[in-house]
């Protein structure tokens, strides 16, 4: 019976507030407003008015829930002496500095959420950054400087890049070069040997 009694004078009261927009006027948005993580939920009106009723006394936090806008998180300390007189603490986000509100609460938006991002502009640094445009860019600069060191080499040198390039074009003739490459290794240092011979001769 003791445990009943005490239930029935347990005090409890209503916590009134209302949401208006950095203007001053009304936040006619129908927003979810929670108590205590969801253990009690109401909805504003369209004049940007709540309710949360049957409160009883304890430190509680309201939240609002606005998909639009990013609102303030409430401390609410009820004593049960002064439960028409609660102390309300305000903070922007999570261990920000809390600041003294008036009861009843007035909260208005701190920010508003953009779920999109704005579309950027042509950019000629934004394209170097590109892998694709960069391999275009050394494969056309190779391209053009490959006359010039093709004018600096021997004719047999000029031969054998010529042959490597038409084997790179012809898979199954770098397969046969690869099999080969013993062979190849002997040529070409006979080869070398060759030229380095002949420029010595030439300079006798």
């Amino acid at each position: 019976m003791s445990c009943m009694d005490s239930a029935a004078q347990q005090v409890t009261t209503t916590l009134e507030g209302r949401l208006e927009f950095p203007d001053k006027t009304p936040f006619n948005i129908t927003t979810r407003i929670s108590l205590n993580n969801a253990e009690y939920t109401t909805y504003s009106r369209s004049d940007g008015s709540f309710v949360i009723y049957n409160v009883p006394p304890g430190i509680h936090q309201i939240d609002i829930h606005s998909p639009s806008h990013h609102f303030g998180q409430v401390k609410v300390q009820l004593l049960e002496e002064s439960m028409d007189a609660p102390k309300c603490l305000e903070y922007t986000y999570p261990g920000a500095v809390k600041n003294p509100i008036k009861y009843p609460l007035v909260l208005t938006p701190y920010a508003t959420y953009d779920y999109f991002e704005p579309k950027r502009g042509f950019s000629i640094f934004g394209l170097l950054k590109n892998p694709m445009v960069l391999m275009m860019l050394v494969s056309a600069g190779l391209m053009m400087g490959m006359p010039k060191l093709m004018e600096n080499l021997d004719p047999e040198e000029k031969e054998v890049m010529r042959k490597q390039m038409q084997a790179q074009s012809n898979p199954t003739e770098m397969l046969s070069q690869m099999f080969n490459m013993g062979g190849n290794e002997d040529s070409a240092a006979d080869s070398a040997k060759s030229r380095r011979e002949r420029r010595r001769a030439k300079k006798d």
